[in-house]
């Protein structure tokens, strides 16, 4: 990659947003095929730590909307979300 990793942001701090669109510019970058092997292999590694933490933000999300459907009175089940 032409950044250094040292000068990336820390997966763990971005929004899903922004990784997300990191995520979509790894994979725009690697389509195109104009990246050298050694740096396809770190944006690959990156692309998939990415896509860990976008699914860990979904899936807590989901964890959220389900308690808000659960509602205060205890309702007993939840109805699953279509994300």
């Amino acid at each position: 990659m032409s950044e250094k990793e040292d000068d990336l942001p820390r997966i763990d701090e971005l929004s899903f947003e922004a990784a997300l669109s990191e995520l979509e510019d790894i994979v725009s970058r690697l389509e195109q095929g104009e990246v050298d092997l050694e740096d396809s292999i770190a944006l690959y590694e990156r692309g998939t730590a990415l896509k860990q933490h976008c699914e860990k933000k979904l899936k807590g999300a989901e964890t959220r909307l389900e308690k808000i459907v659960l509602g205060a009175d205890g309702a007993k089940g939840a109805e699953p979300m279509d994300l």
